[in-house]
C-alpha cells in the first residue's frame, strides 16, 4: 500500500516499478497528487492556460479527493494556440500531429524533461509486452518520415521510438511510398534465424505491405515476426476490413504471429494504451482514462459508451496532463482482466459523429 511519502512519488519513482502494478485506490491516491500538480504548475506558468481556467471559475488551489475533478481541455485546443509552459530557451523539440492535407495540425513543445519521461515511461510500458530483447526491425514507412532532428510528426516520432527495440533497422518503403520489395527480402535473409519485430500504422501496414504482396502474389517469411500498429482503424472499417481479417492475412502472408495494437495521440505521446491477448486497452500507472456523456460530460457507469478522457502524469512542457478527446469507447472493468494486468481496461470504438478526421498517426 502507498504511504503518505510514497504518495508524492514522481516518474523517477514510478519507473522503478511495474506499469500495471497498482490497484485502484491505491493509483487513485497516487494521480490526484501528481495532476493536481501539475494543473498547479502550468496555471503559474502557461498564461493561455491559466485565462481558461480563470475564466471557467476553477481555482487550481482547492483541495480535490479525485482527479476526475480537475479541469480538462479539449484536445483540439493545440490545433489553435501554442501552449508553453516553459520558456522558449528551454524549448528543445516540436511535435506535431499528422493532419491530413490542409487540415490544421496539433503542435506541442517538448523541454528535454518532457522529451525523456515520454521516451523513458514508453520503453517502460513497451518492454512489458514485447521484453527487453532487441530485435530485427522493420518499418512500414519511408525514410523522410524521420528527416528533421527538431520538428517531428506523430508518425516520425513514433518510427524513432520503436526503433529503440530495434537491433537493426530498415524502412521498408522508398520515398515514393513504394514497397522495396527487394531490400526487404535481403533483409530478412540477413536475419532468417531471428524473430522479426514490425512496427507501422495501421492502414499503411495493410495498404502498402500485405496488399502489395497479396497483388504480387508473394510470401514473405518474418519467421513468426511481432507487429505493432496503431491508428486507421476507420479507414479500415471504410473498406471492411475487420481486425480478424488483418490479422489472418499477416499470418498467411508474412508468418506474423503476434499482433499488438496500440492507441494513443501526438497531445499525450509517451502515454501508450497497449492492446492485451484478450484484446483490452490498458491504462498504465502513469495514465487513466474515463468516460463521459456526450449530452452533459457527466461520467458514465462501466459498459457506457462515450467520449474518452485521457490523464497523463508527462507533460511538463504544456498543459496537456488532462485532455477530452474526440474518441468514443468504453471502458470495460478495472483490476480483473484476464491477463492479469491492474488498471482500467477498455475498447475504442471510433470518432464521433462529425469530428473533424485525423490523421492516420493519431
Amino acid at each position: 500500500i502507498l504511504t503518505e511519502r510514497d504518495s508524492k512519488m514522481d516518474i523517477s519513482e514510478l519507473l522503478k516499478i511495474h506499469p500495471y502494478s497498482l490497484k485502484k485506490n491505491e493509483k487513485k491516491q497516487l494521480l490526484t497528487d501528481m495532476l493536481k500538480e501539475l494543473t498547479i504548475y502550468h496555471y503559474e506558468n502557461c498564461k493561455e492556460y491559466r485565462n481558461i481556467l480563470d475564466g471557467v471559475g476553477y481555482d487550481p488551489y482547492v483541495d480535490i479527493n479525485n482527479y476526475t475533478e480537475l479541469p480538462m481541455l479539449p484536445v483540439r485546443i493545440f490545433k489553435e494556440l501554442d501552449l508553453k509552459s516553459v520558456p522558449n530557451e528551454e524549448l528543445k523539440k516540436r511535435m506535431q500531429s499528422s493532419g491530413s492535407t490542409g487540415q490544421k495540425v496539433s503542435r506541442l513543445y517538448l523541454d528535454r524533461r518532457t522529451a525523456l519521461a515520454q521516451q523513458n515511461v514508453g520503453i517502460k510500458i513497451t518492454s512489458g509486452f514485447l521484453g527487453i530483447k532487441r530485435m530485427p526491425l522493420i518499418i512500414i514507412d519511408s525514410p523522410s518520415v524521420v528527416k528533421s532532428r527538431e520538428a517531428y510528426t506523430a508518425r516520425g516520432a513514433a518510427a524513432l521510438f520503436f526503433s529503440l527495440f530495434g537491433s537493426d533497422r530498415i524502412f521498408a518503403l522508398d520515398e515514393d511510398m513504394n514497397l522495396d520489395v527487394d531490400k526487404l527480402k535481403s533483409f530478412l535473409k540477413k536475419h532468417e534465424d531471428k524473430q522479426i519485430l514490425v512496427f507501422g500504422f495501421t492502414y499503411m501496414v495493410w495498404q502498402h505491405l500485405i496488399c502489395v504482396l497479396r497483388e504480387q502474389g508473394l510470401r514473405m517469411d518474418f519467421h513468426d515476426g511481432i507487429l505493432i500498429h496503431s491508428g486507421g482503424w476507420k479507414k479500415m472499417e471504410s473498406i471492411k476490413v475487420s481486425m480478424s481479417e488483418f490479422k489472418g492475412e499477416l499470418a498467411d502472408l508474412c508468418n506474423i504471429g503476434q499482433v499488438y495494437n496500440e492507441y494513443g495521440m501526438a497531445e499525450q505521446s509517451g502515454t501508450i494504451y497497449f492492446e492485451c491477448e484478450h484484446g483490452n486497452y490498458h491504462a498504465s500507472i502513469f495514465s487513466d482514462i474515463i468516460v463521459r456523456r456526450t449530452r452533459d460530460l457527466s461520467i458514465c457507469d462501466y459498459g457506457e459508451q462515450g467520449l474518452l478522457e485521457l490523464f497523463s502524469v508527462l507533460p511538463h512542457s504544456y498543459p496537456g496532463h488532462v485532455l477530452l478527446t474526440e474518441d468514443e469507447g468504453v471502458i470495460c472493468g478495472e483490476d480483473d482482466c484476464p491477463c492479469g494486468r491492474l488498471g482500467k481496461y477498455f475498447h475504442v470504438k471510433g470518432r464521433i459523429k462529425n469530428a473533424e478526421l485525423r490523421g492516420c498517426s493519431d
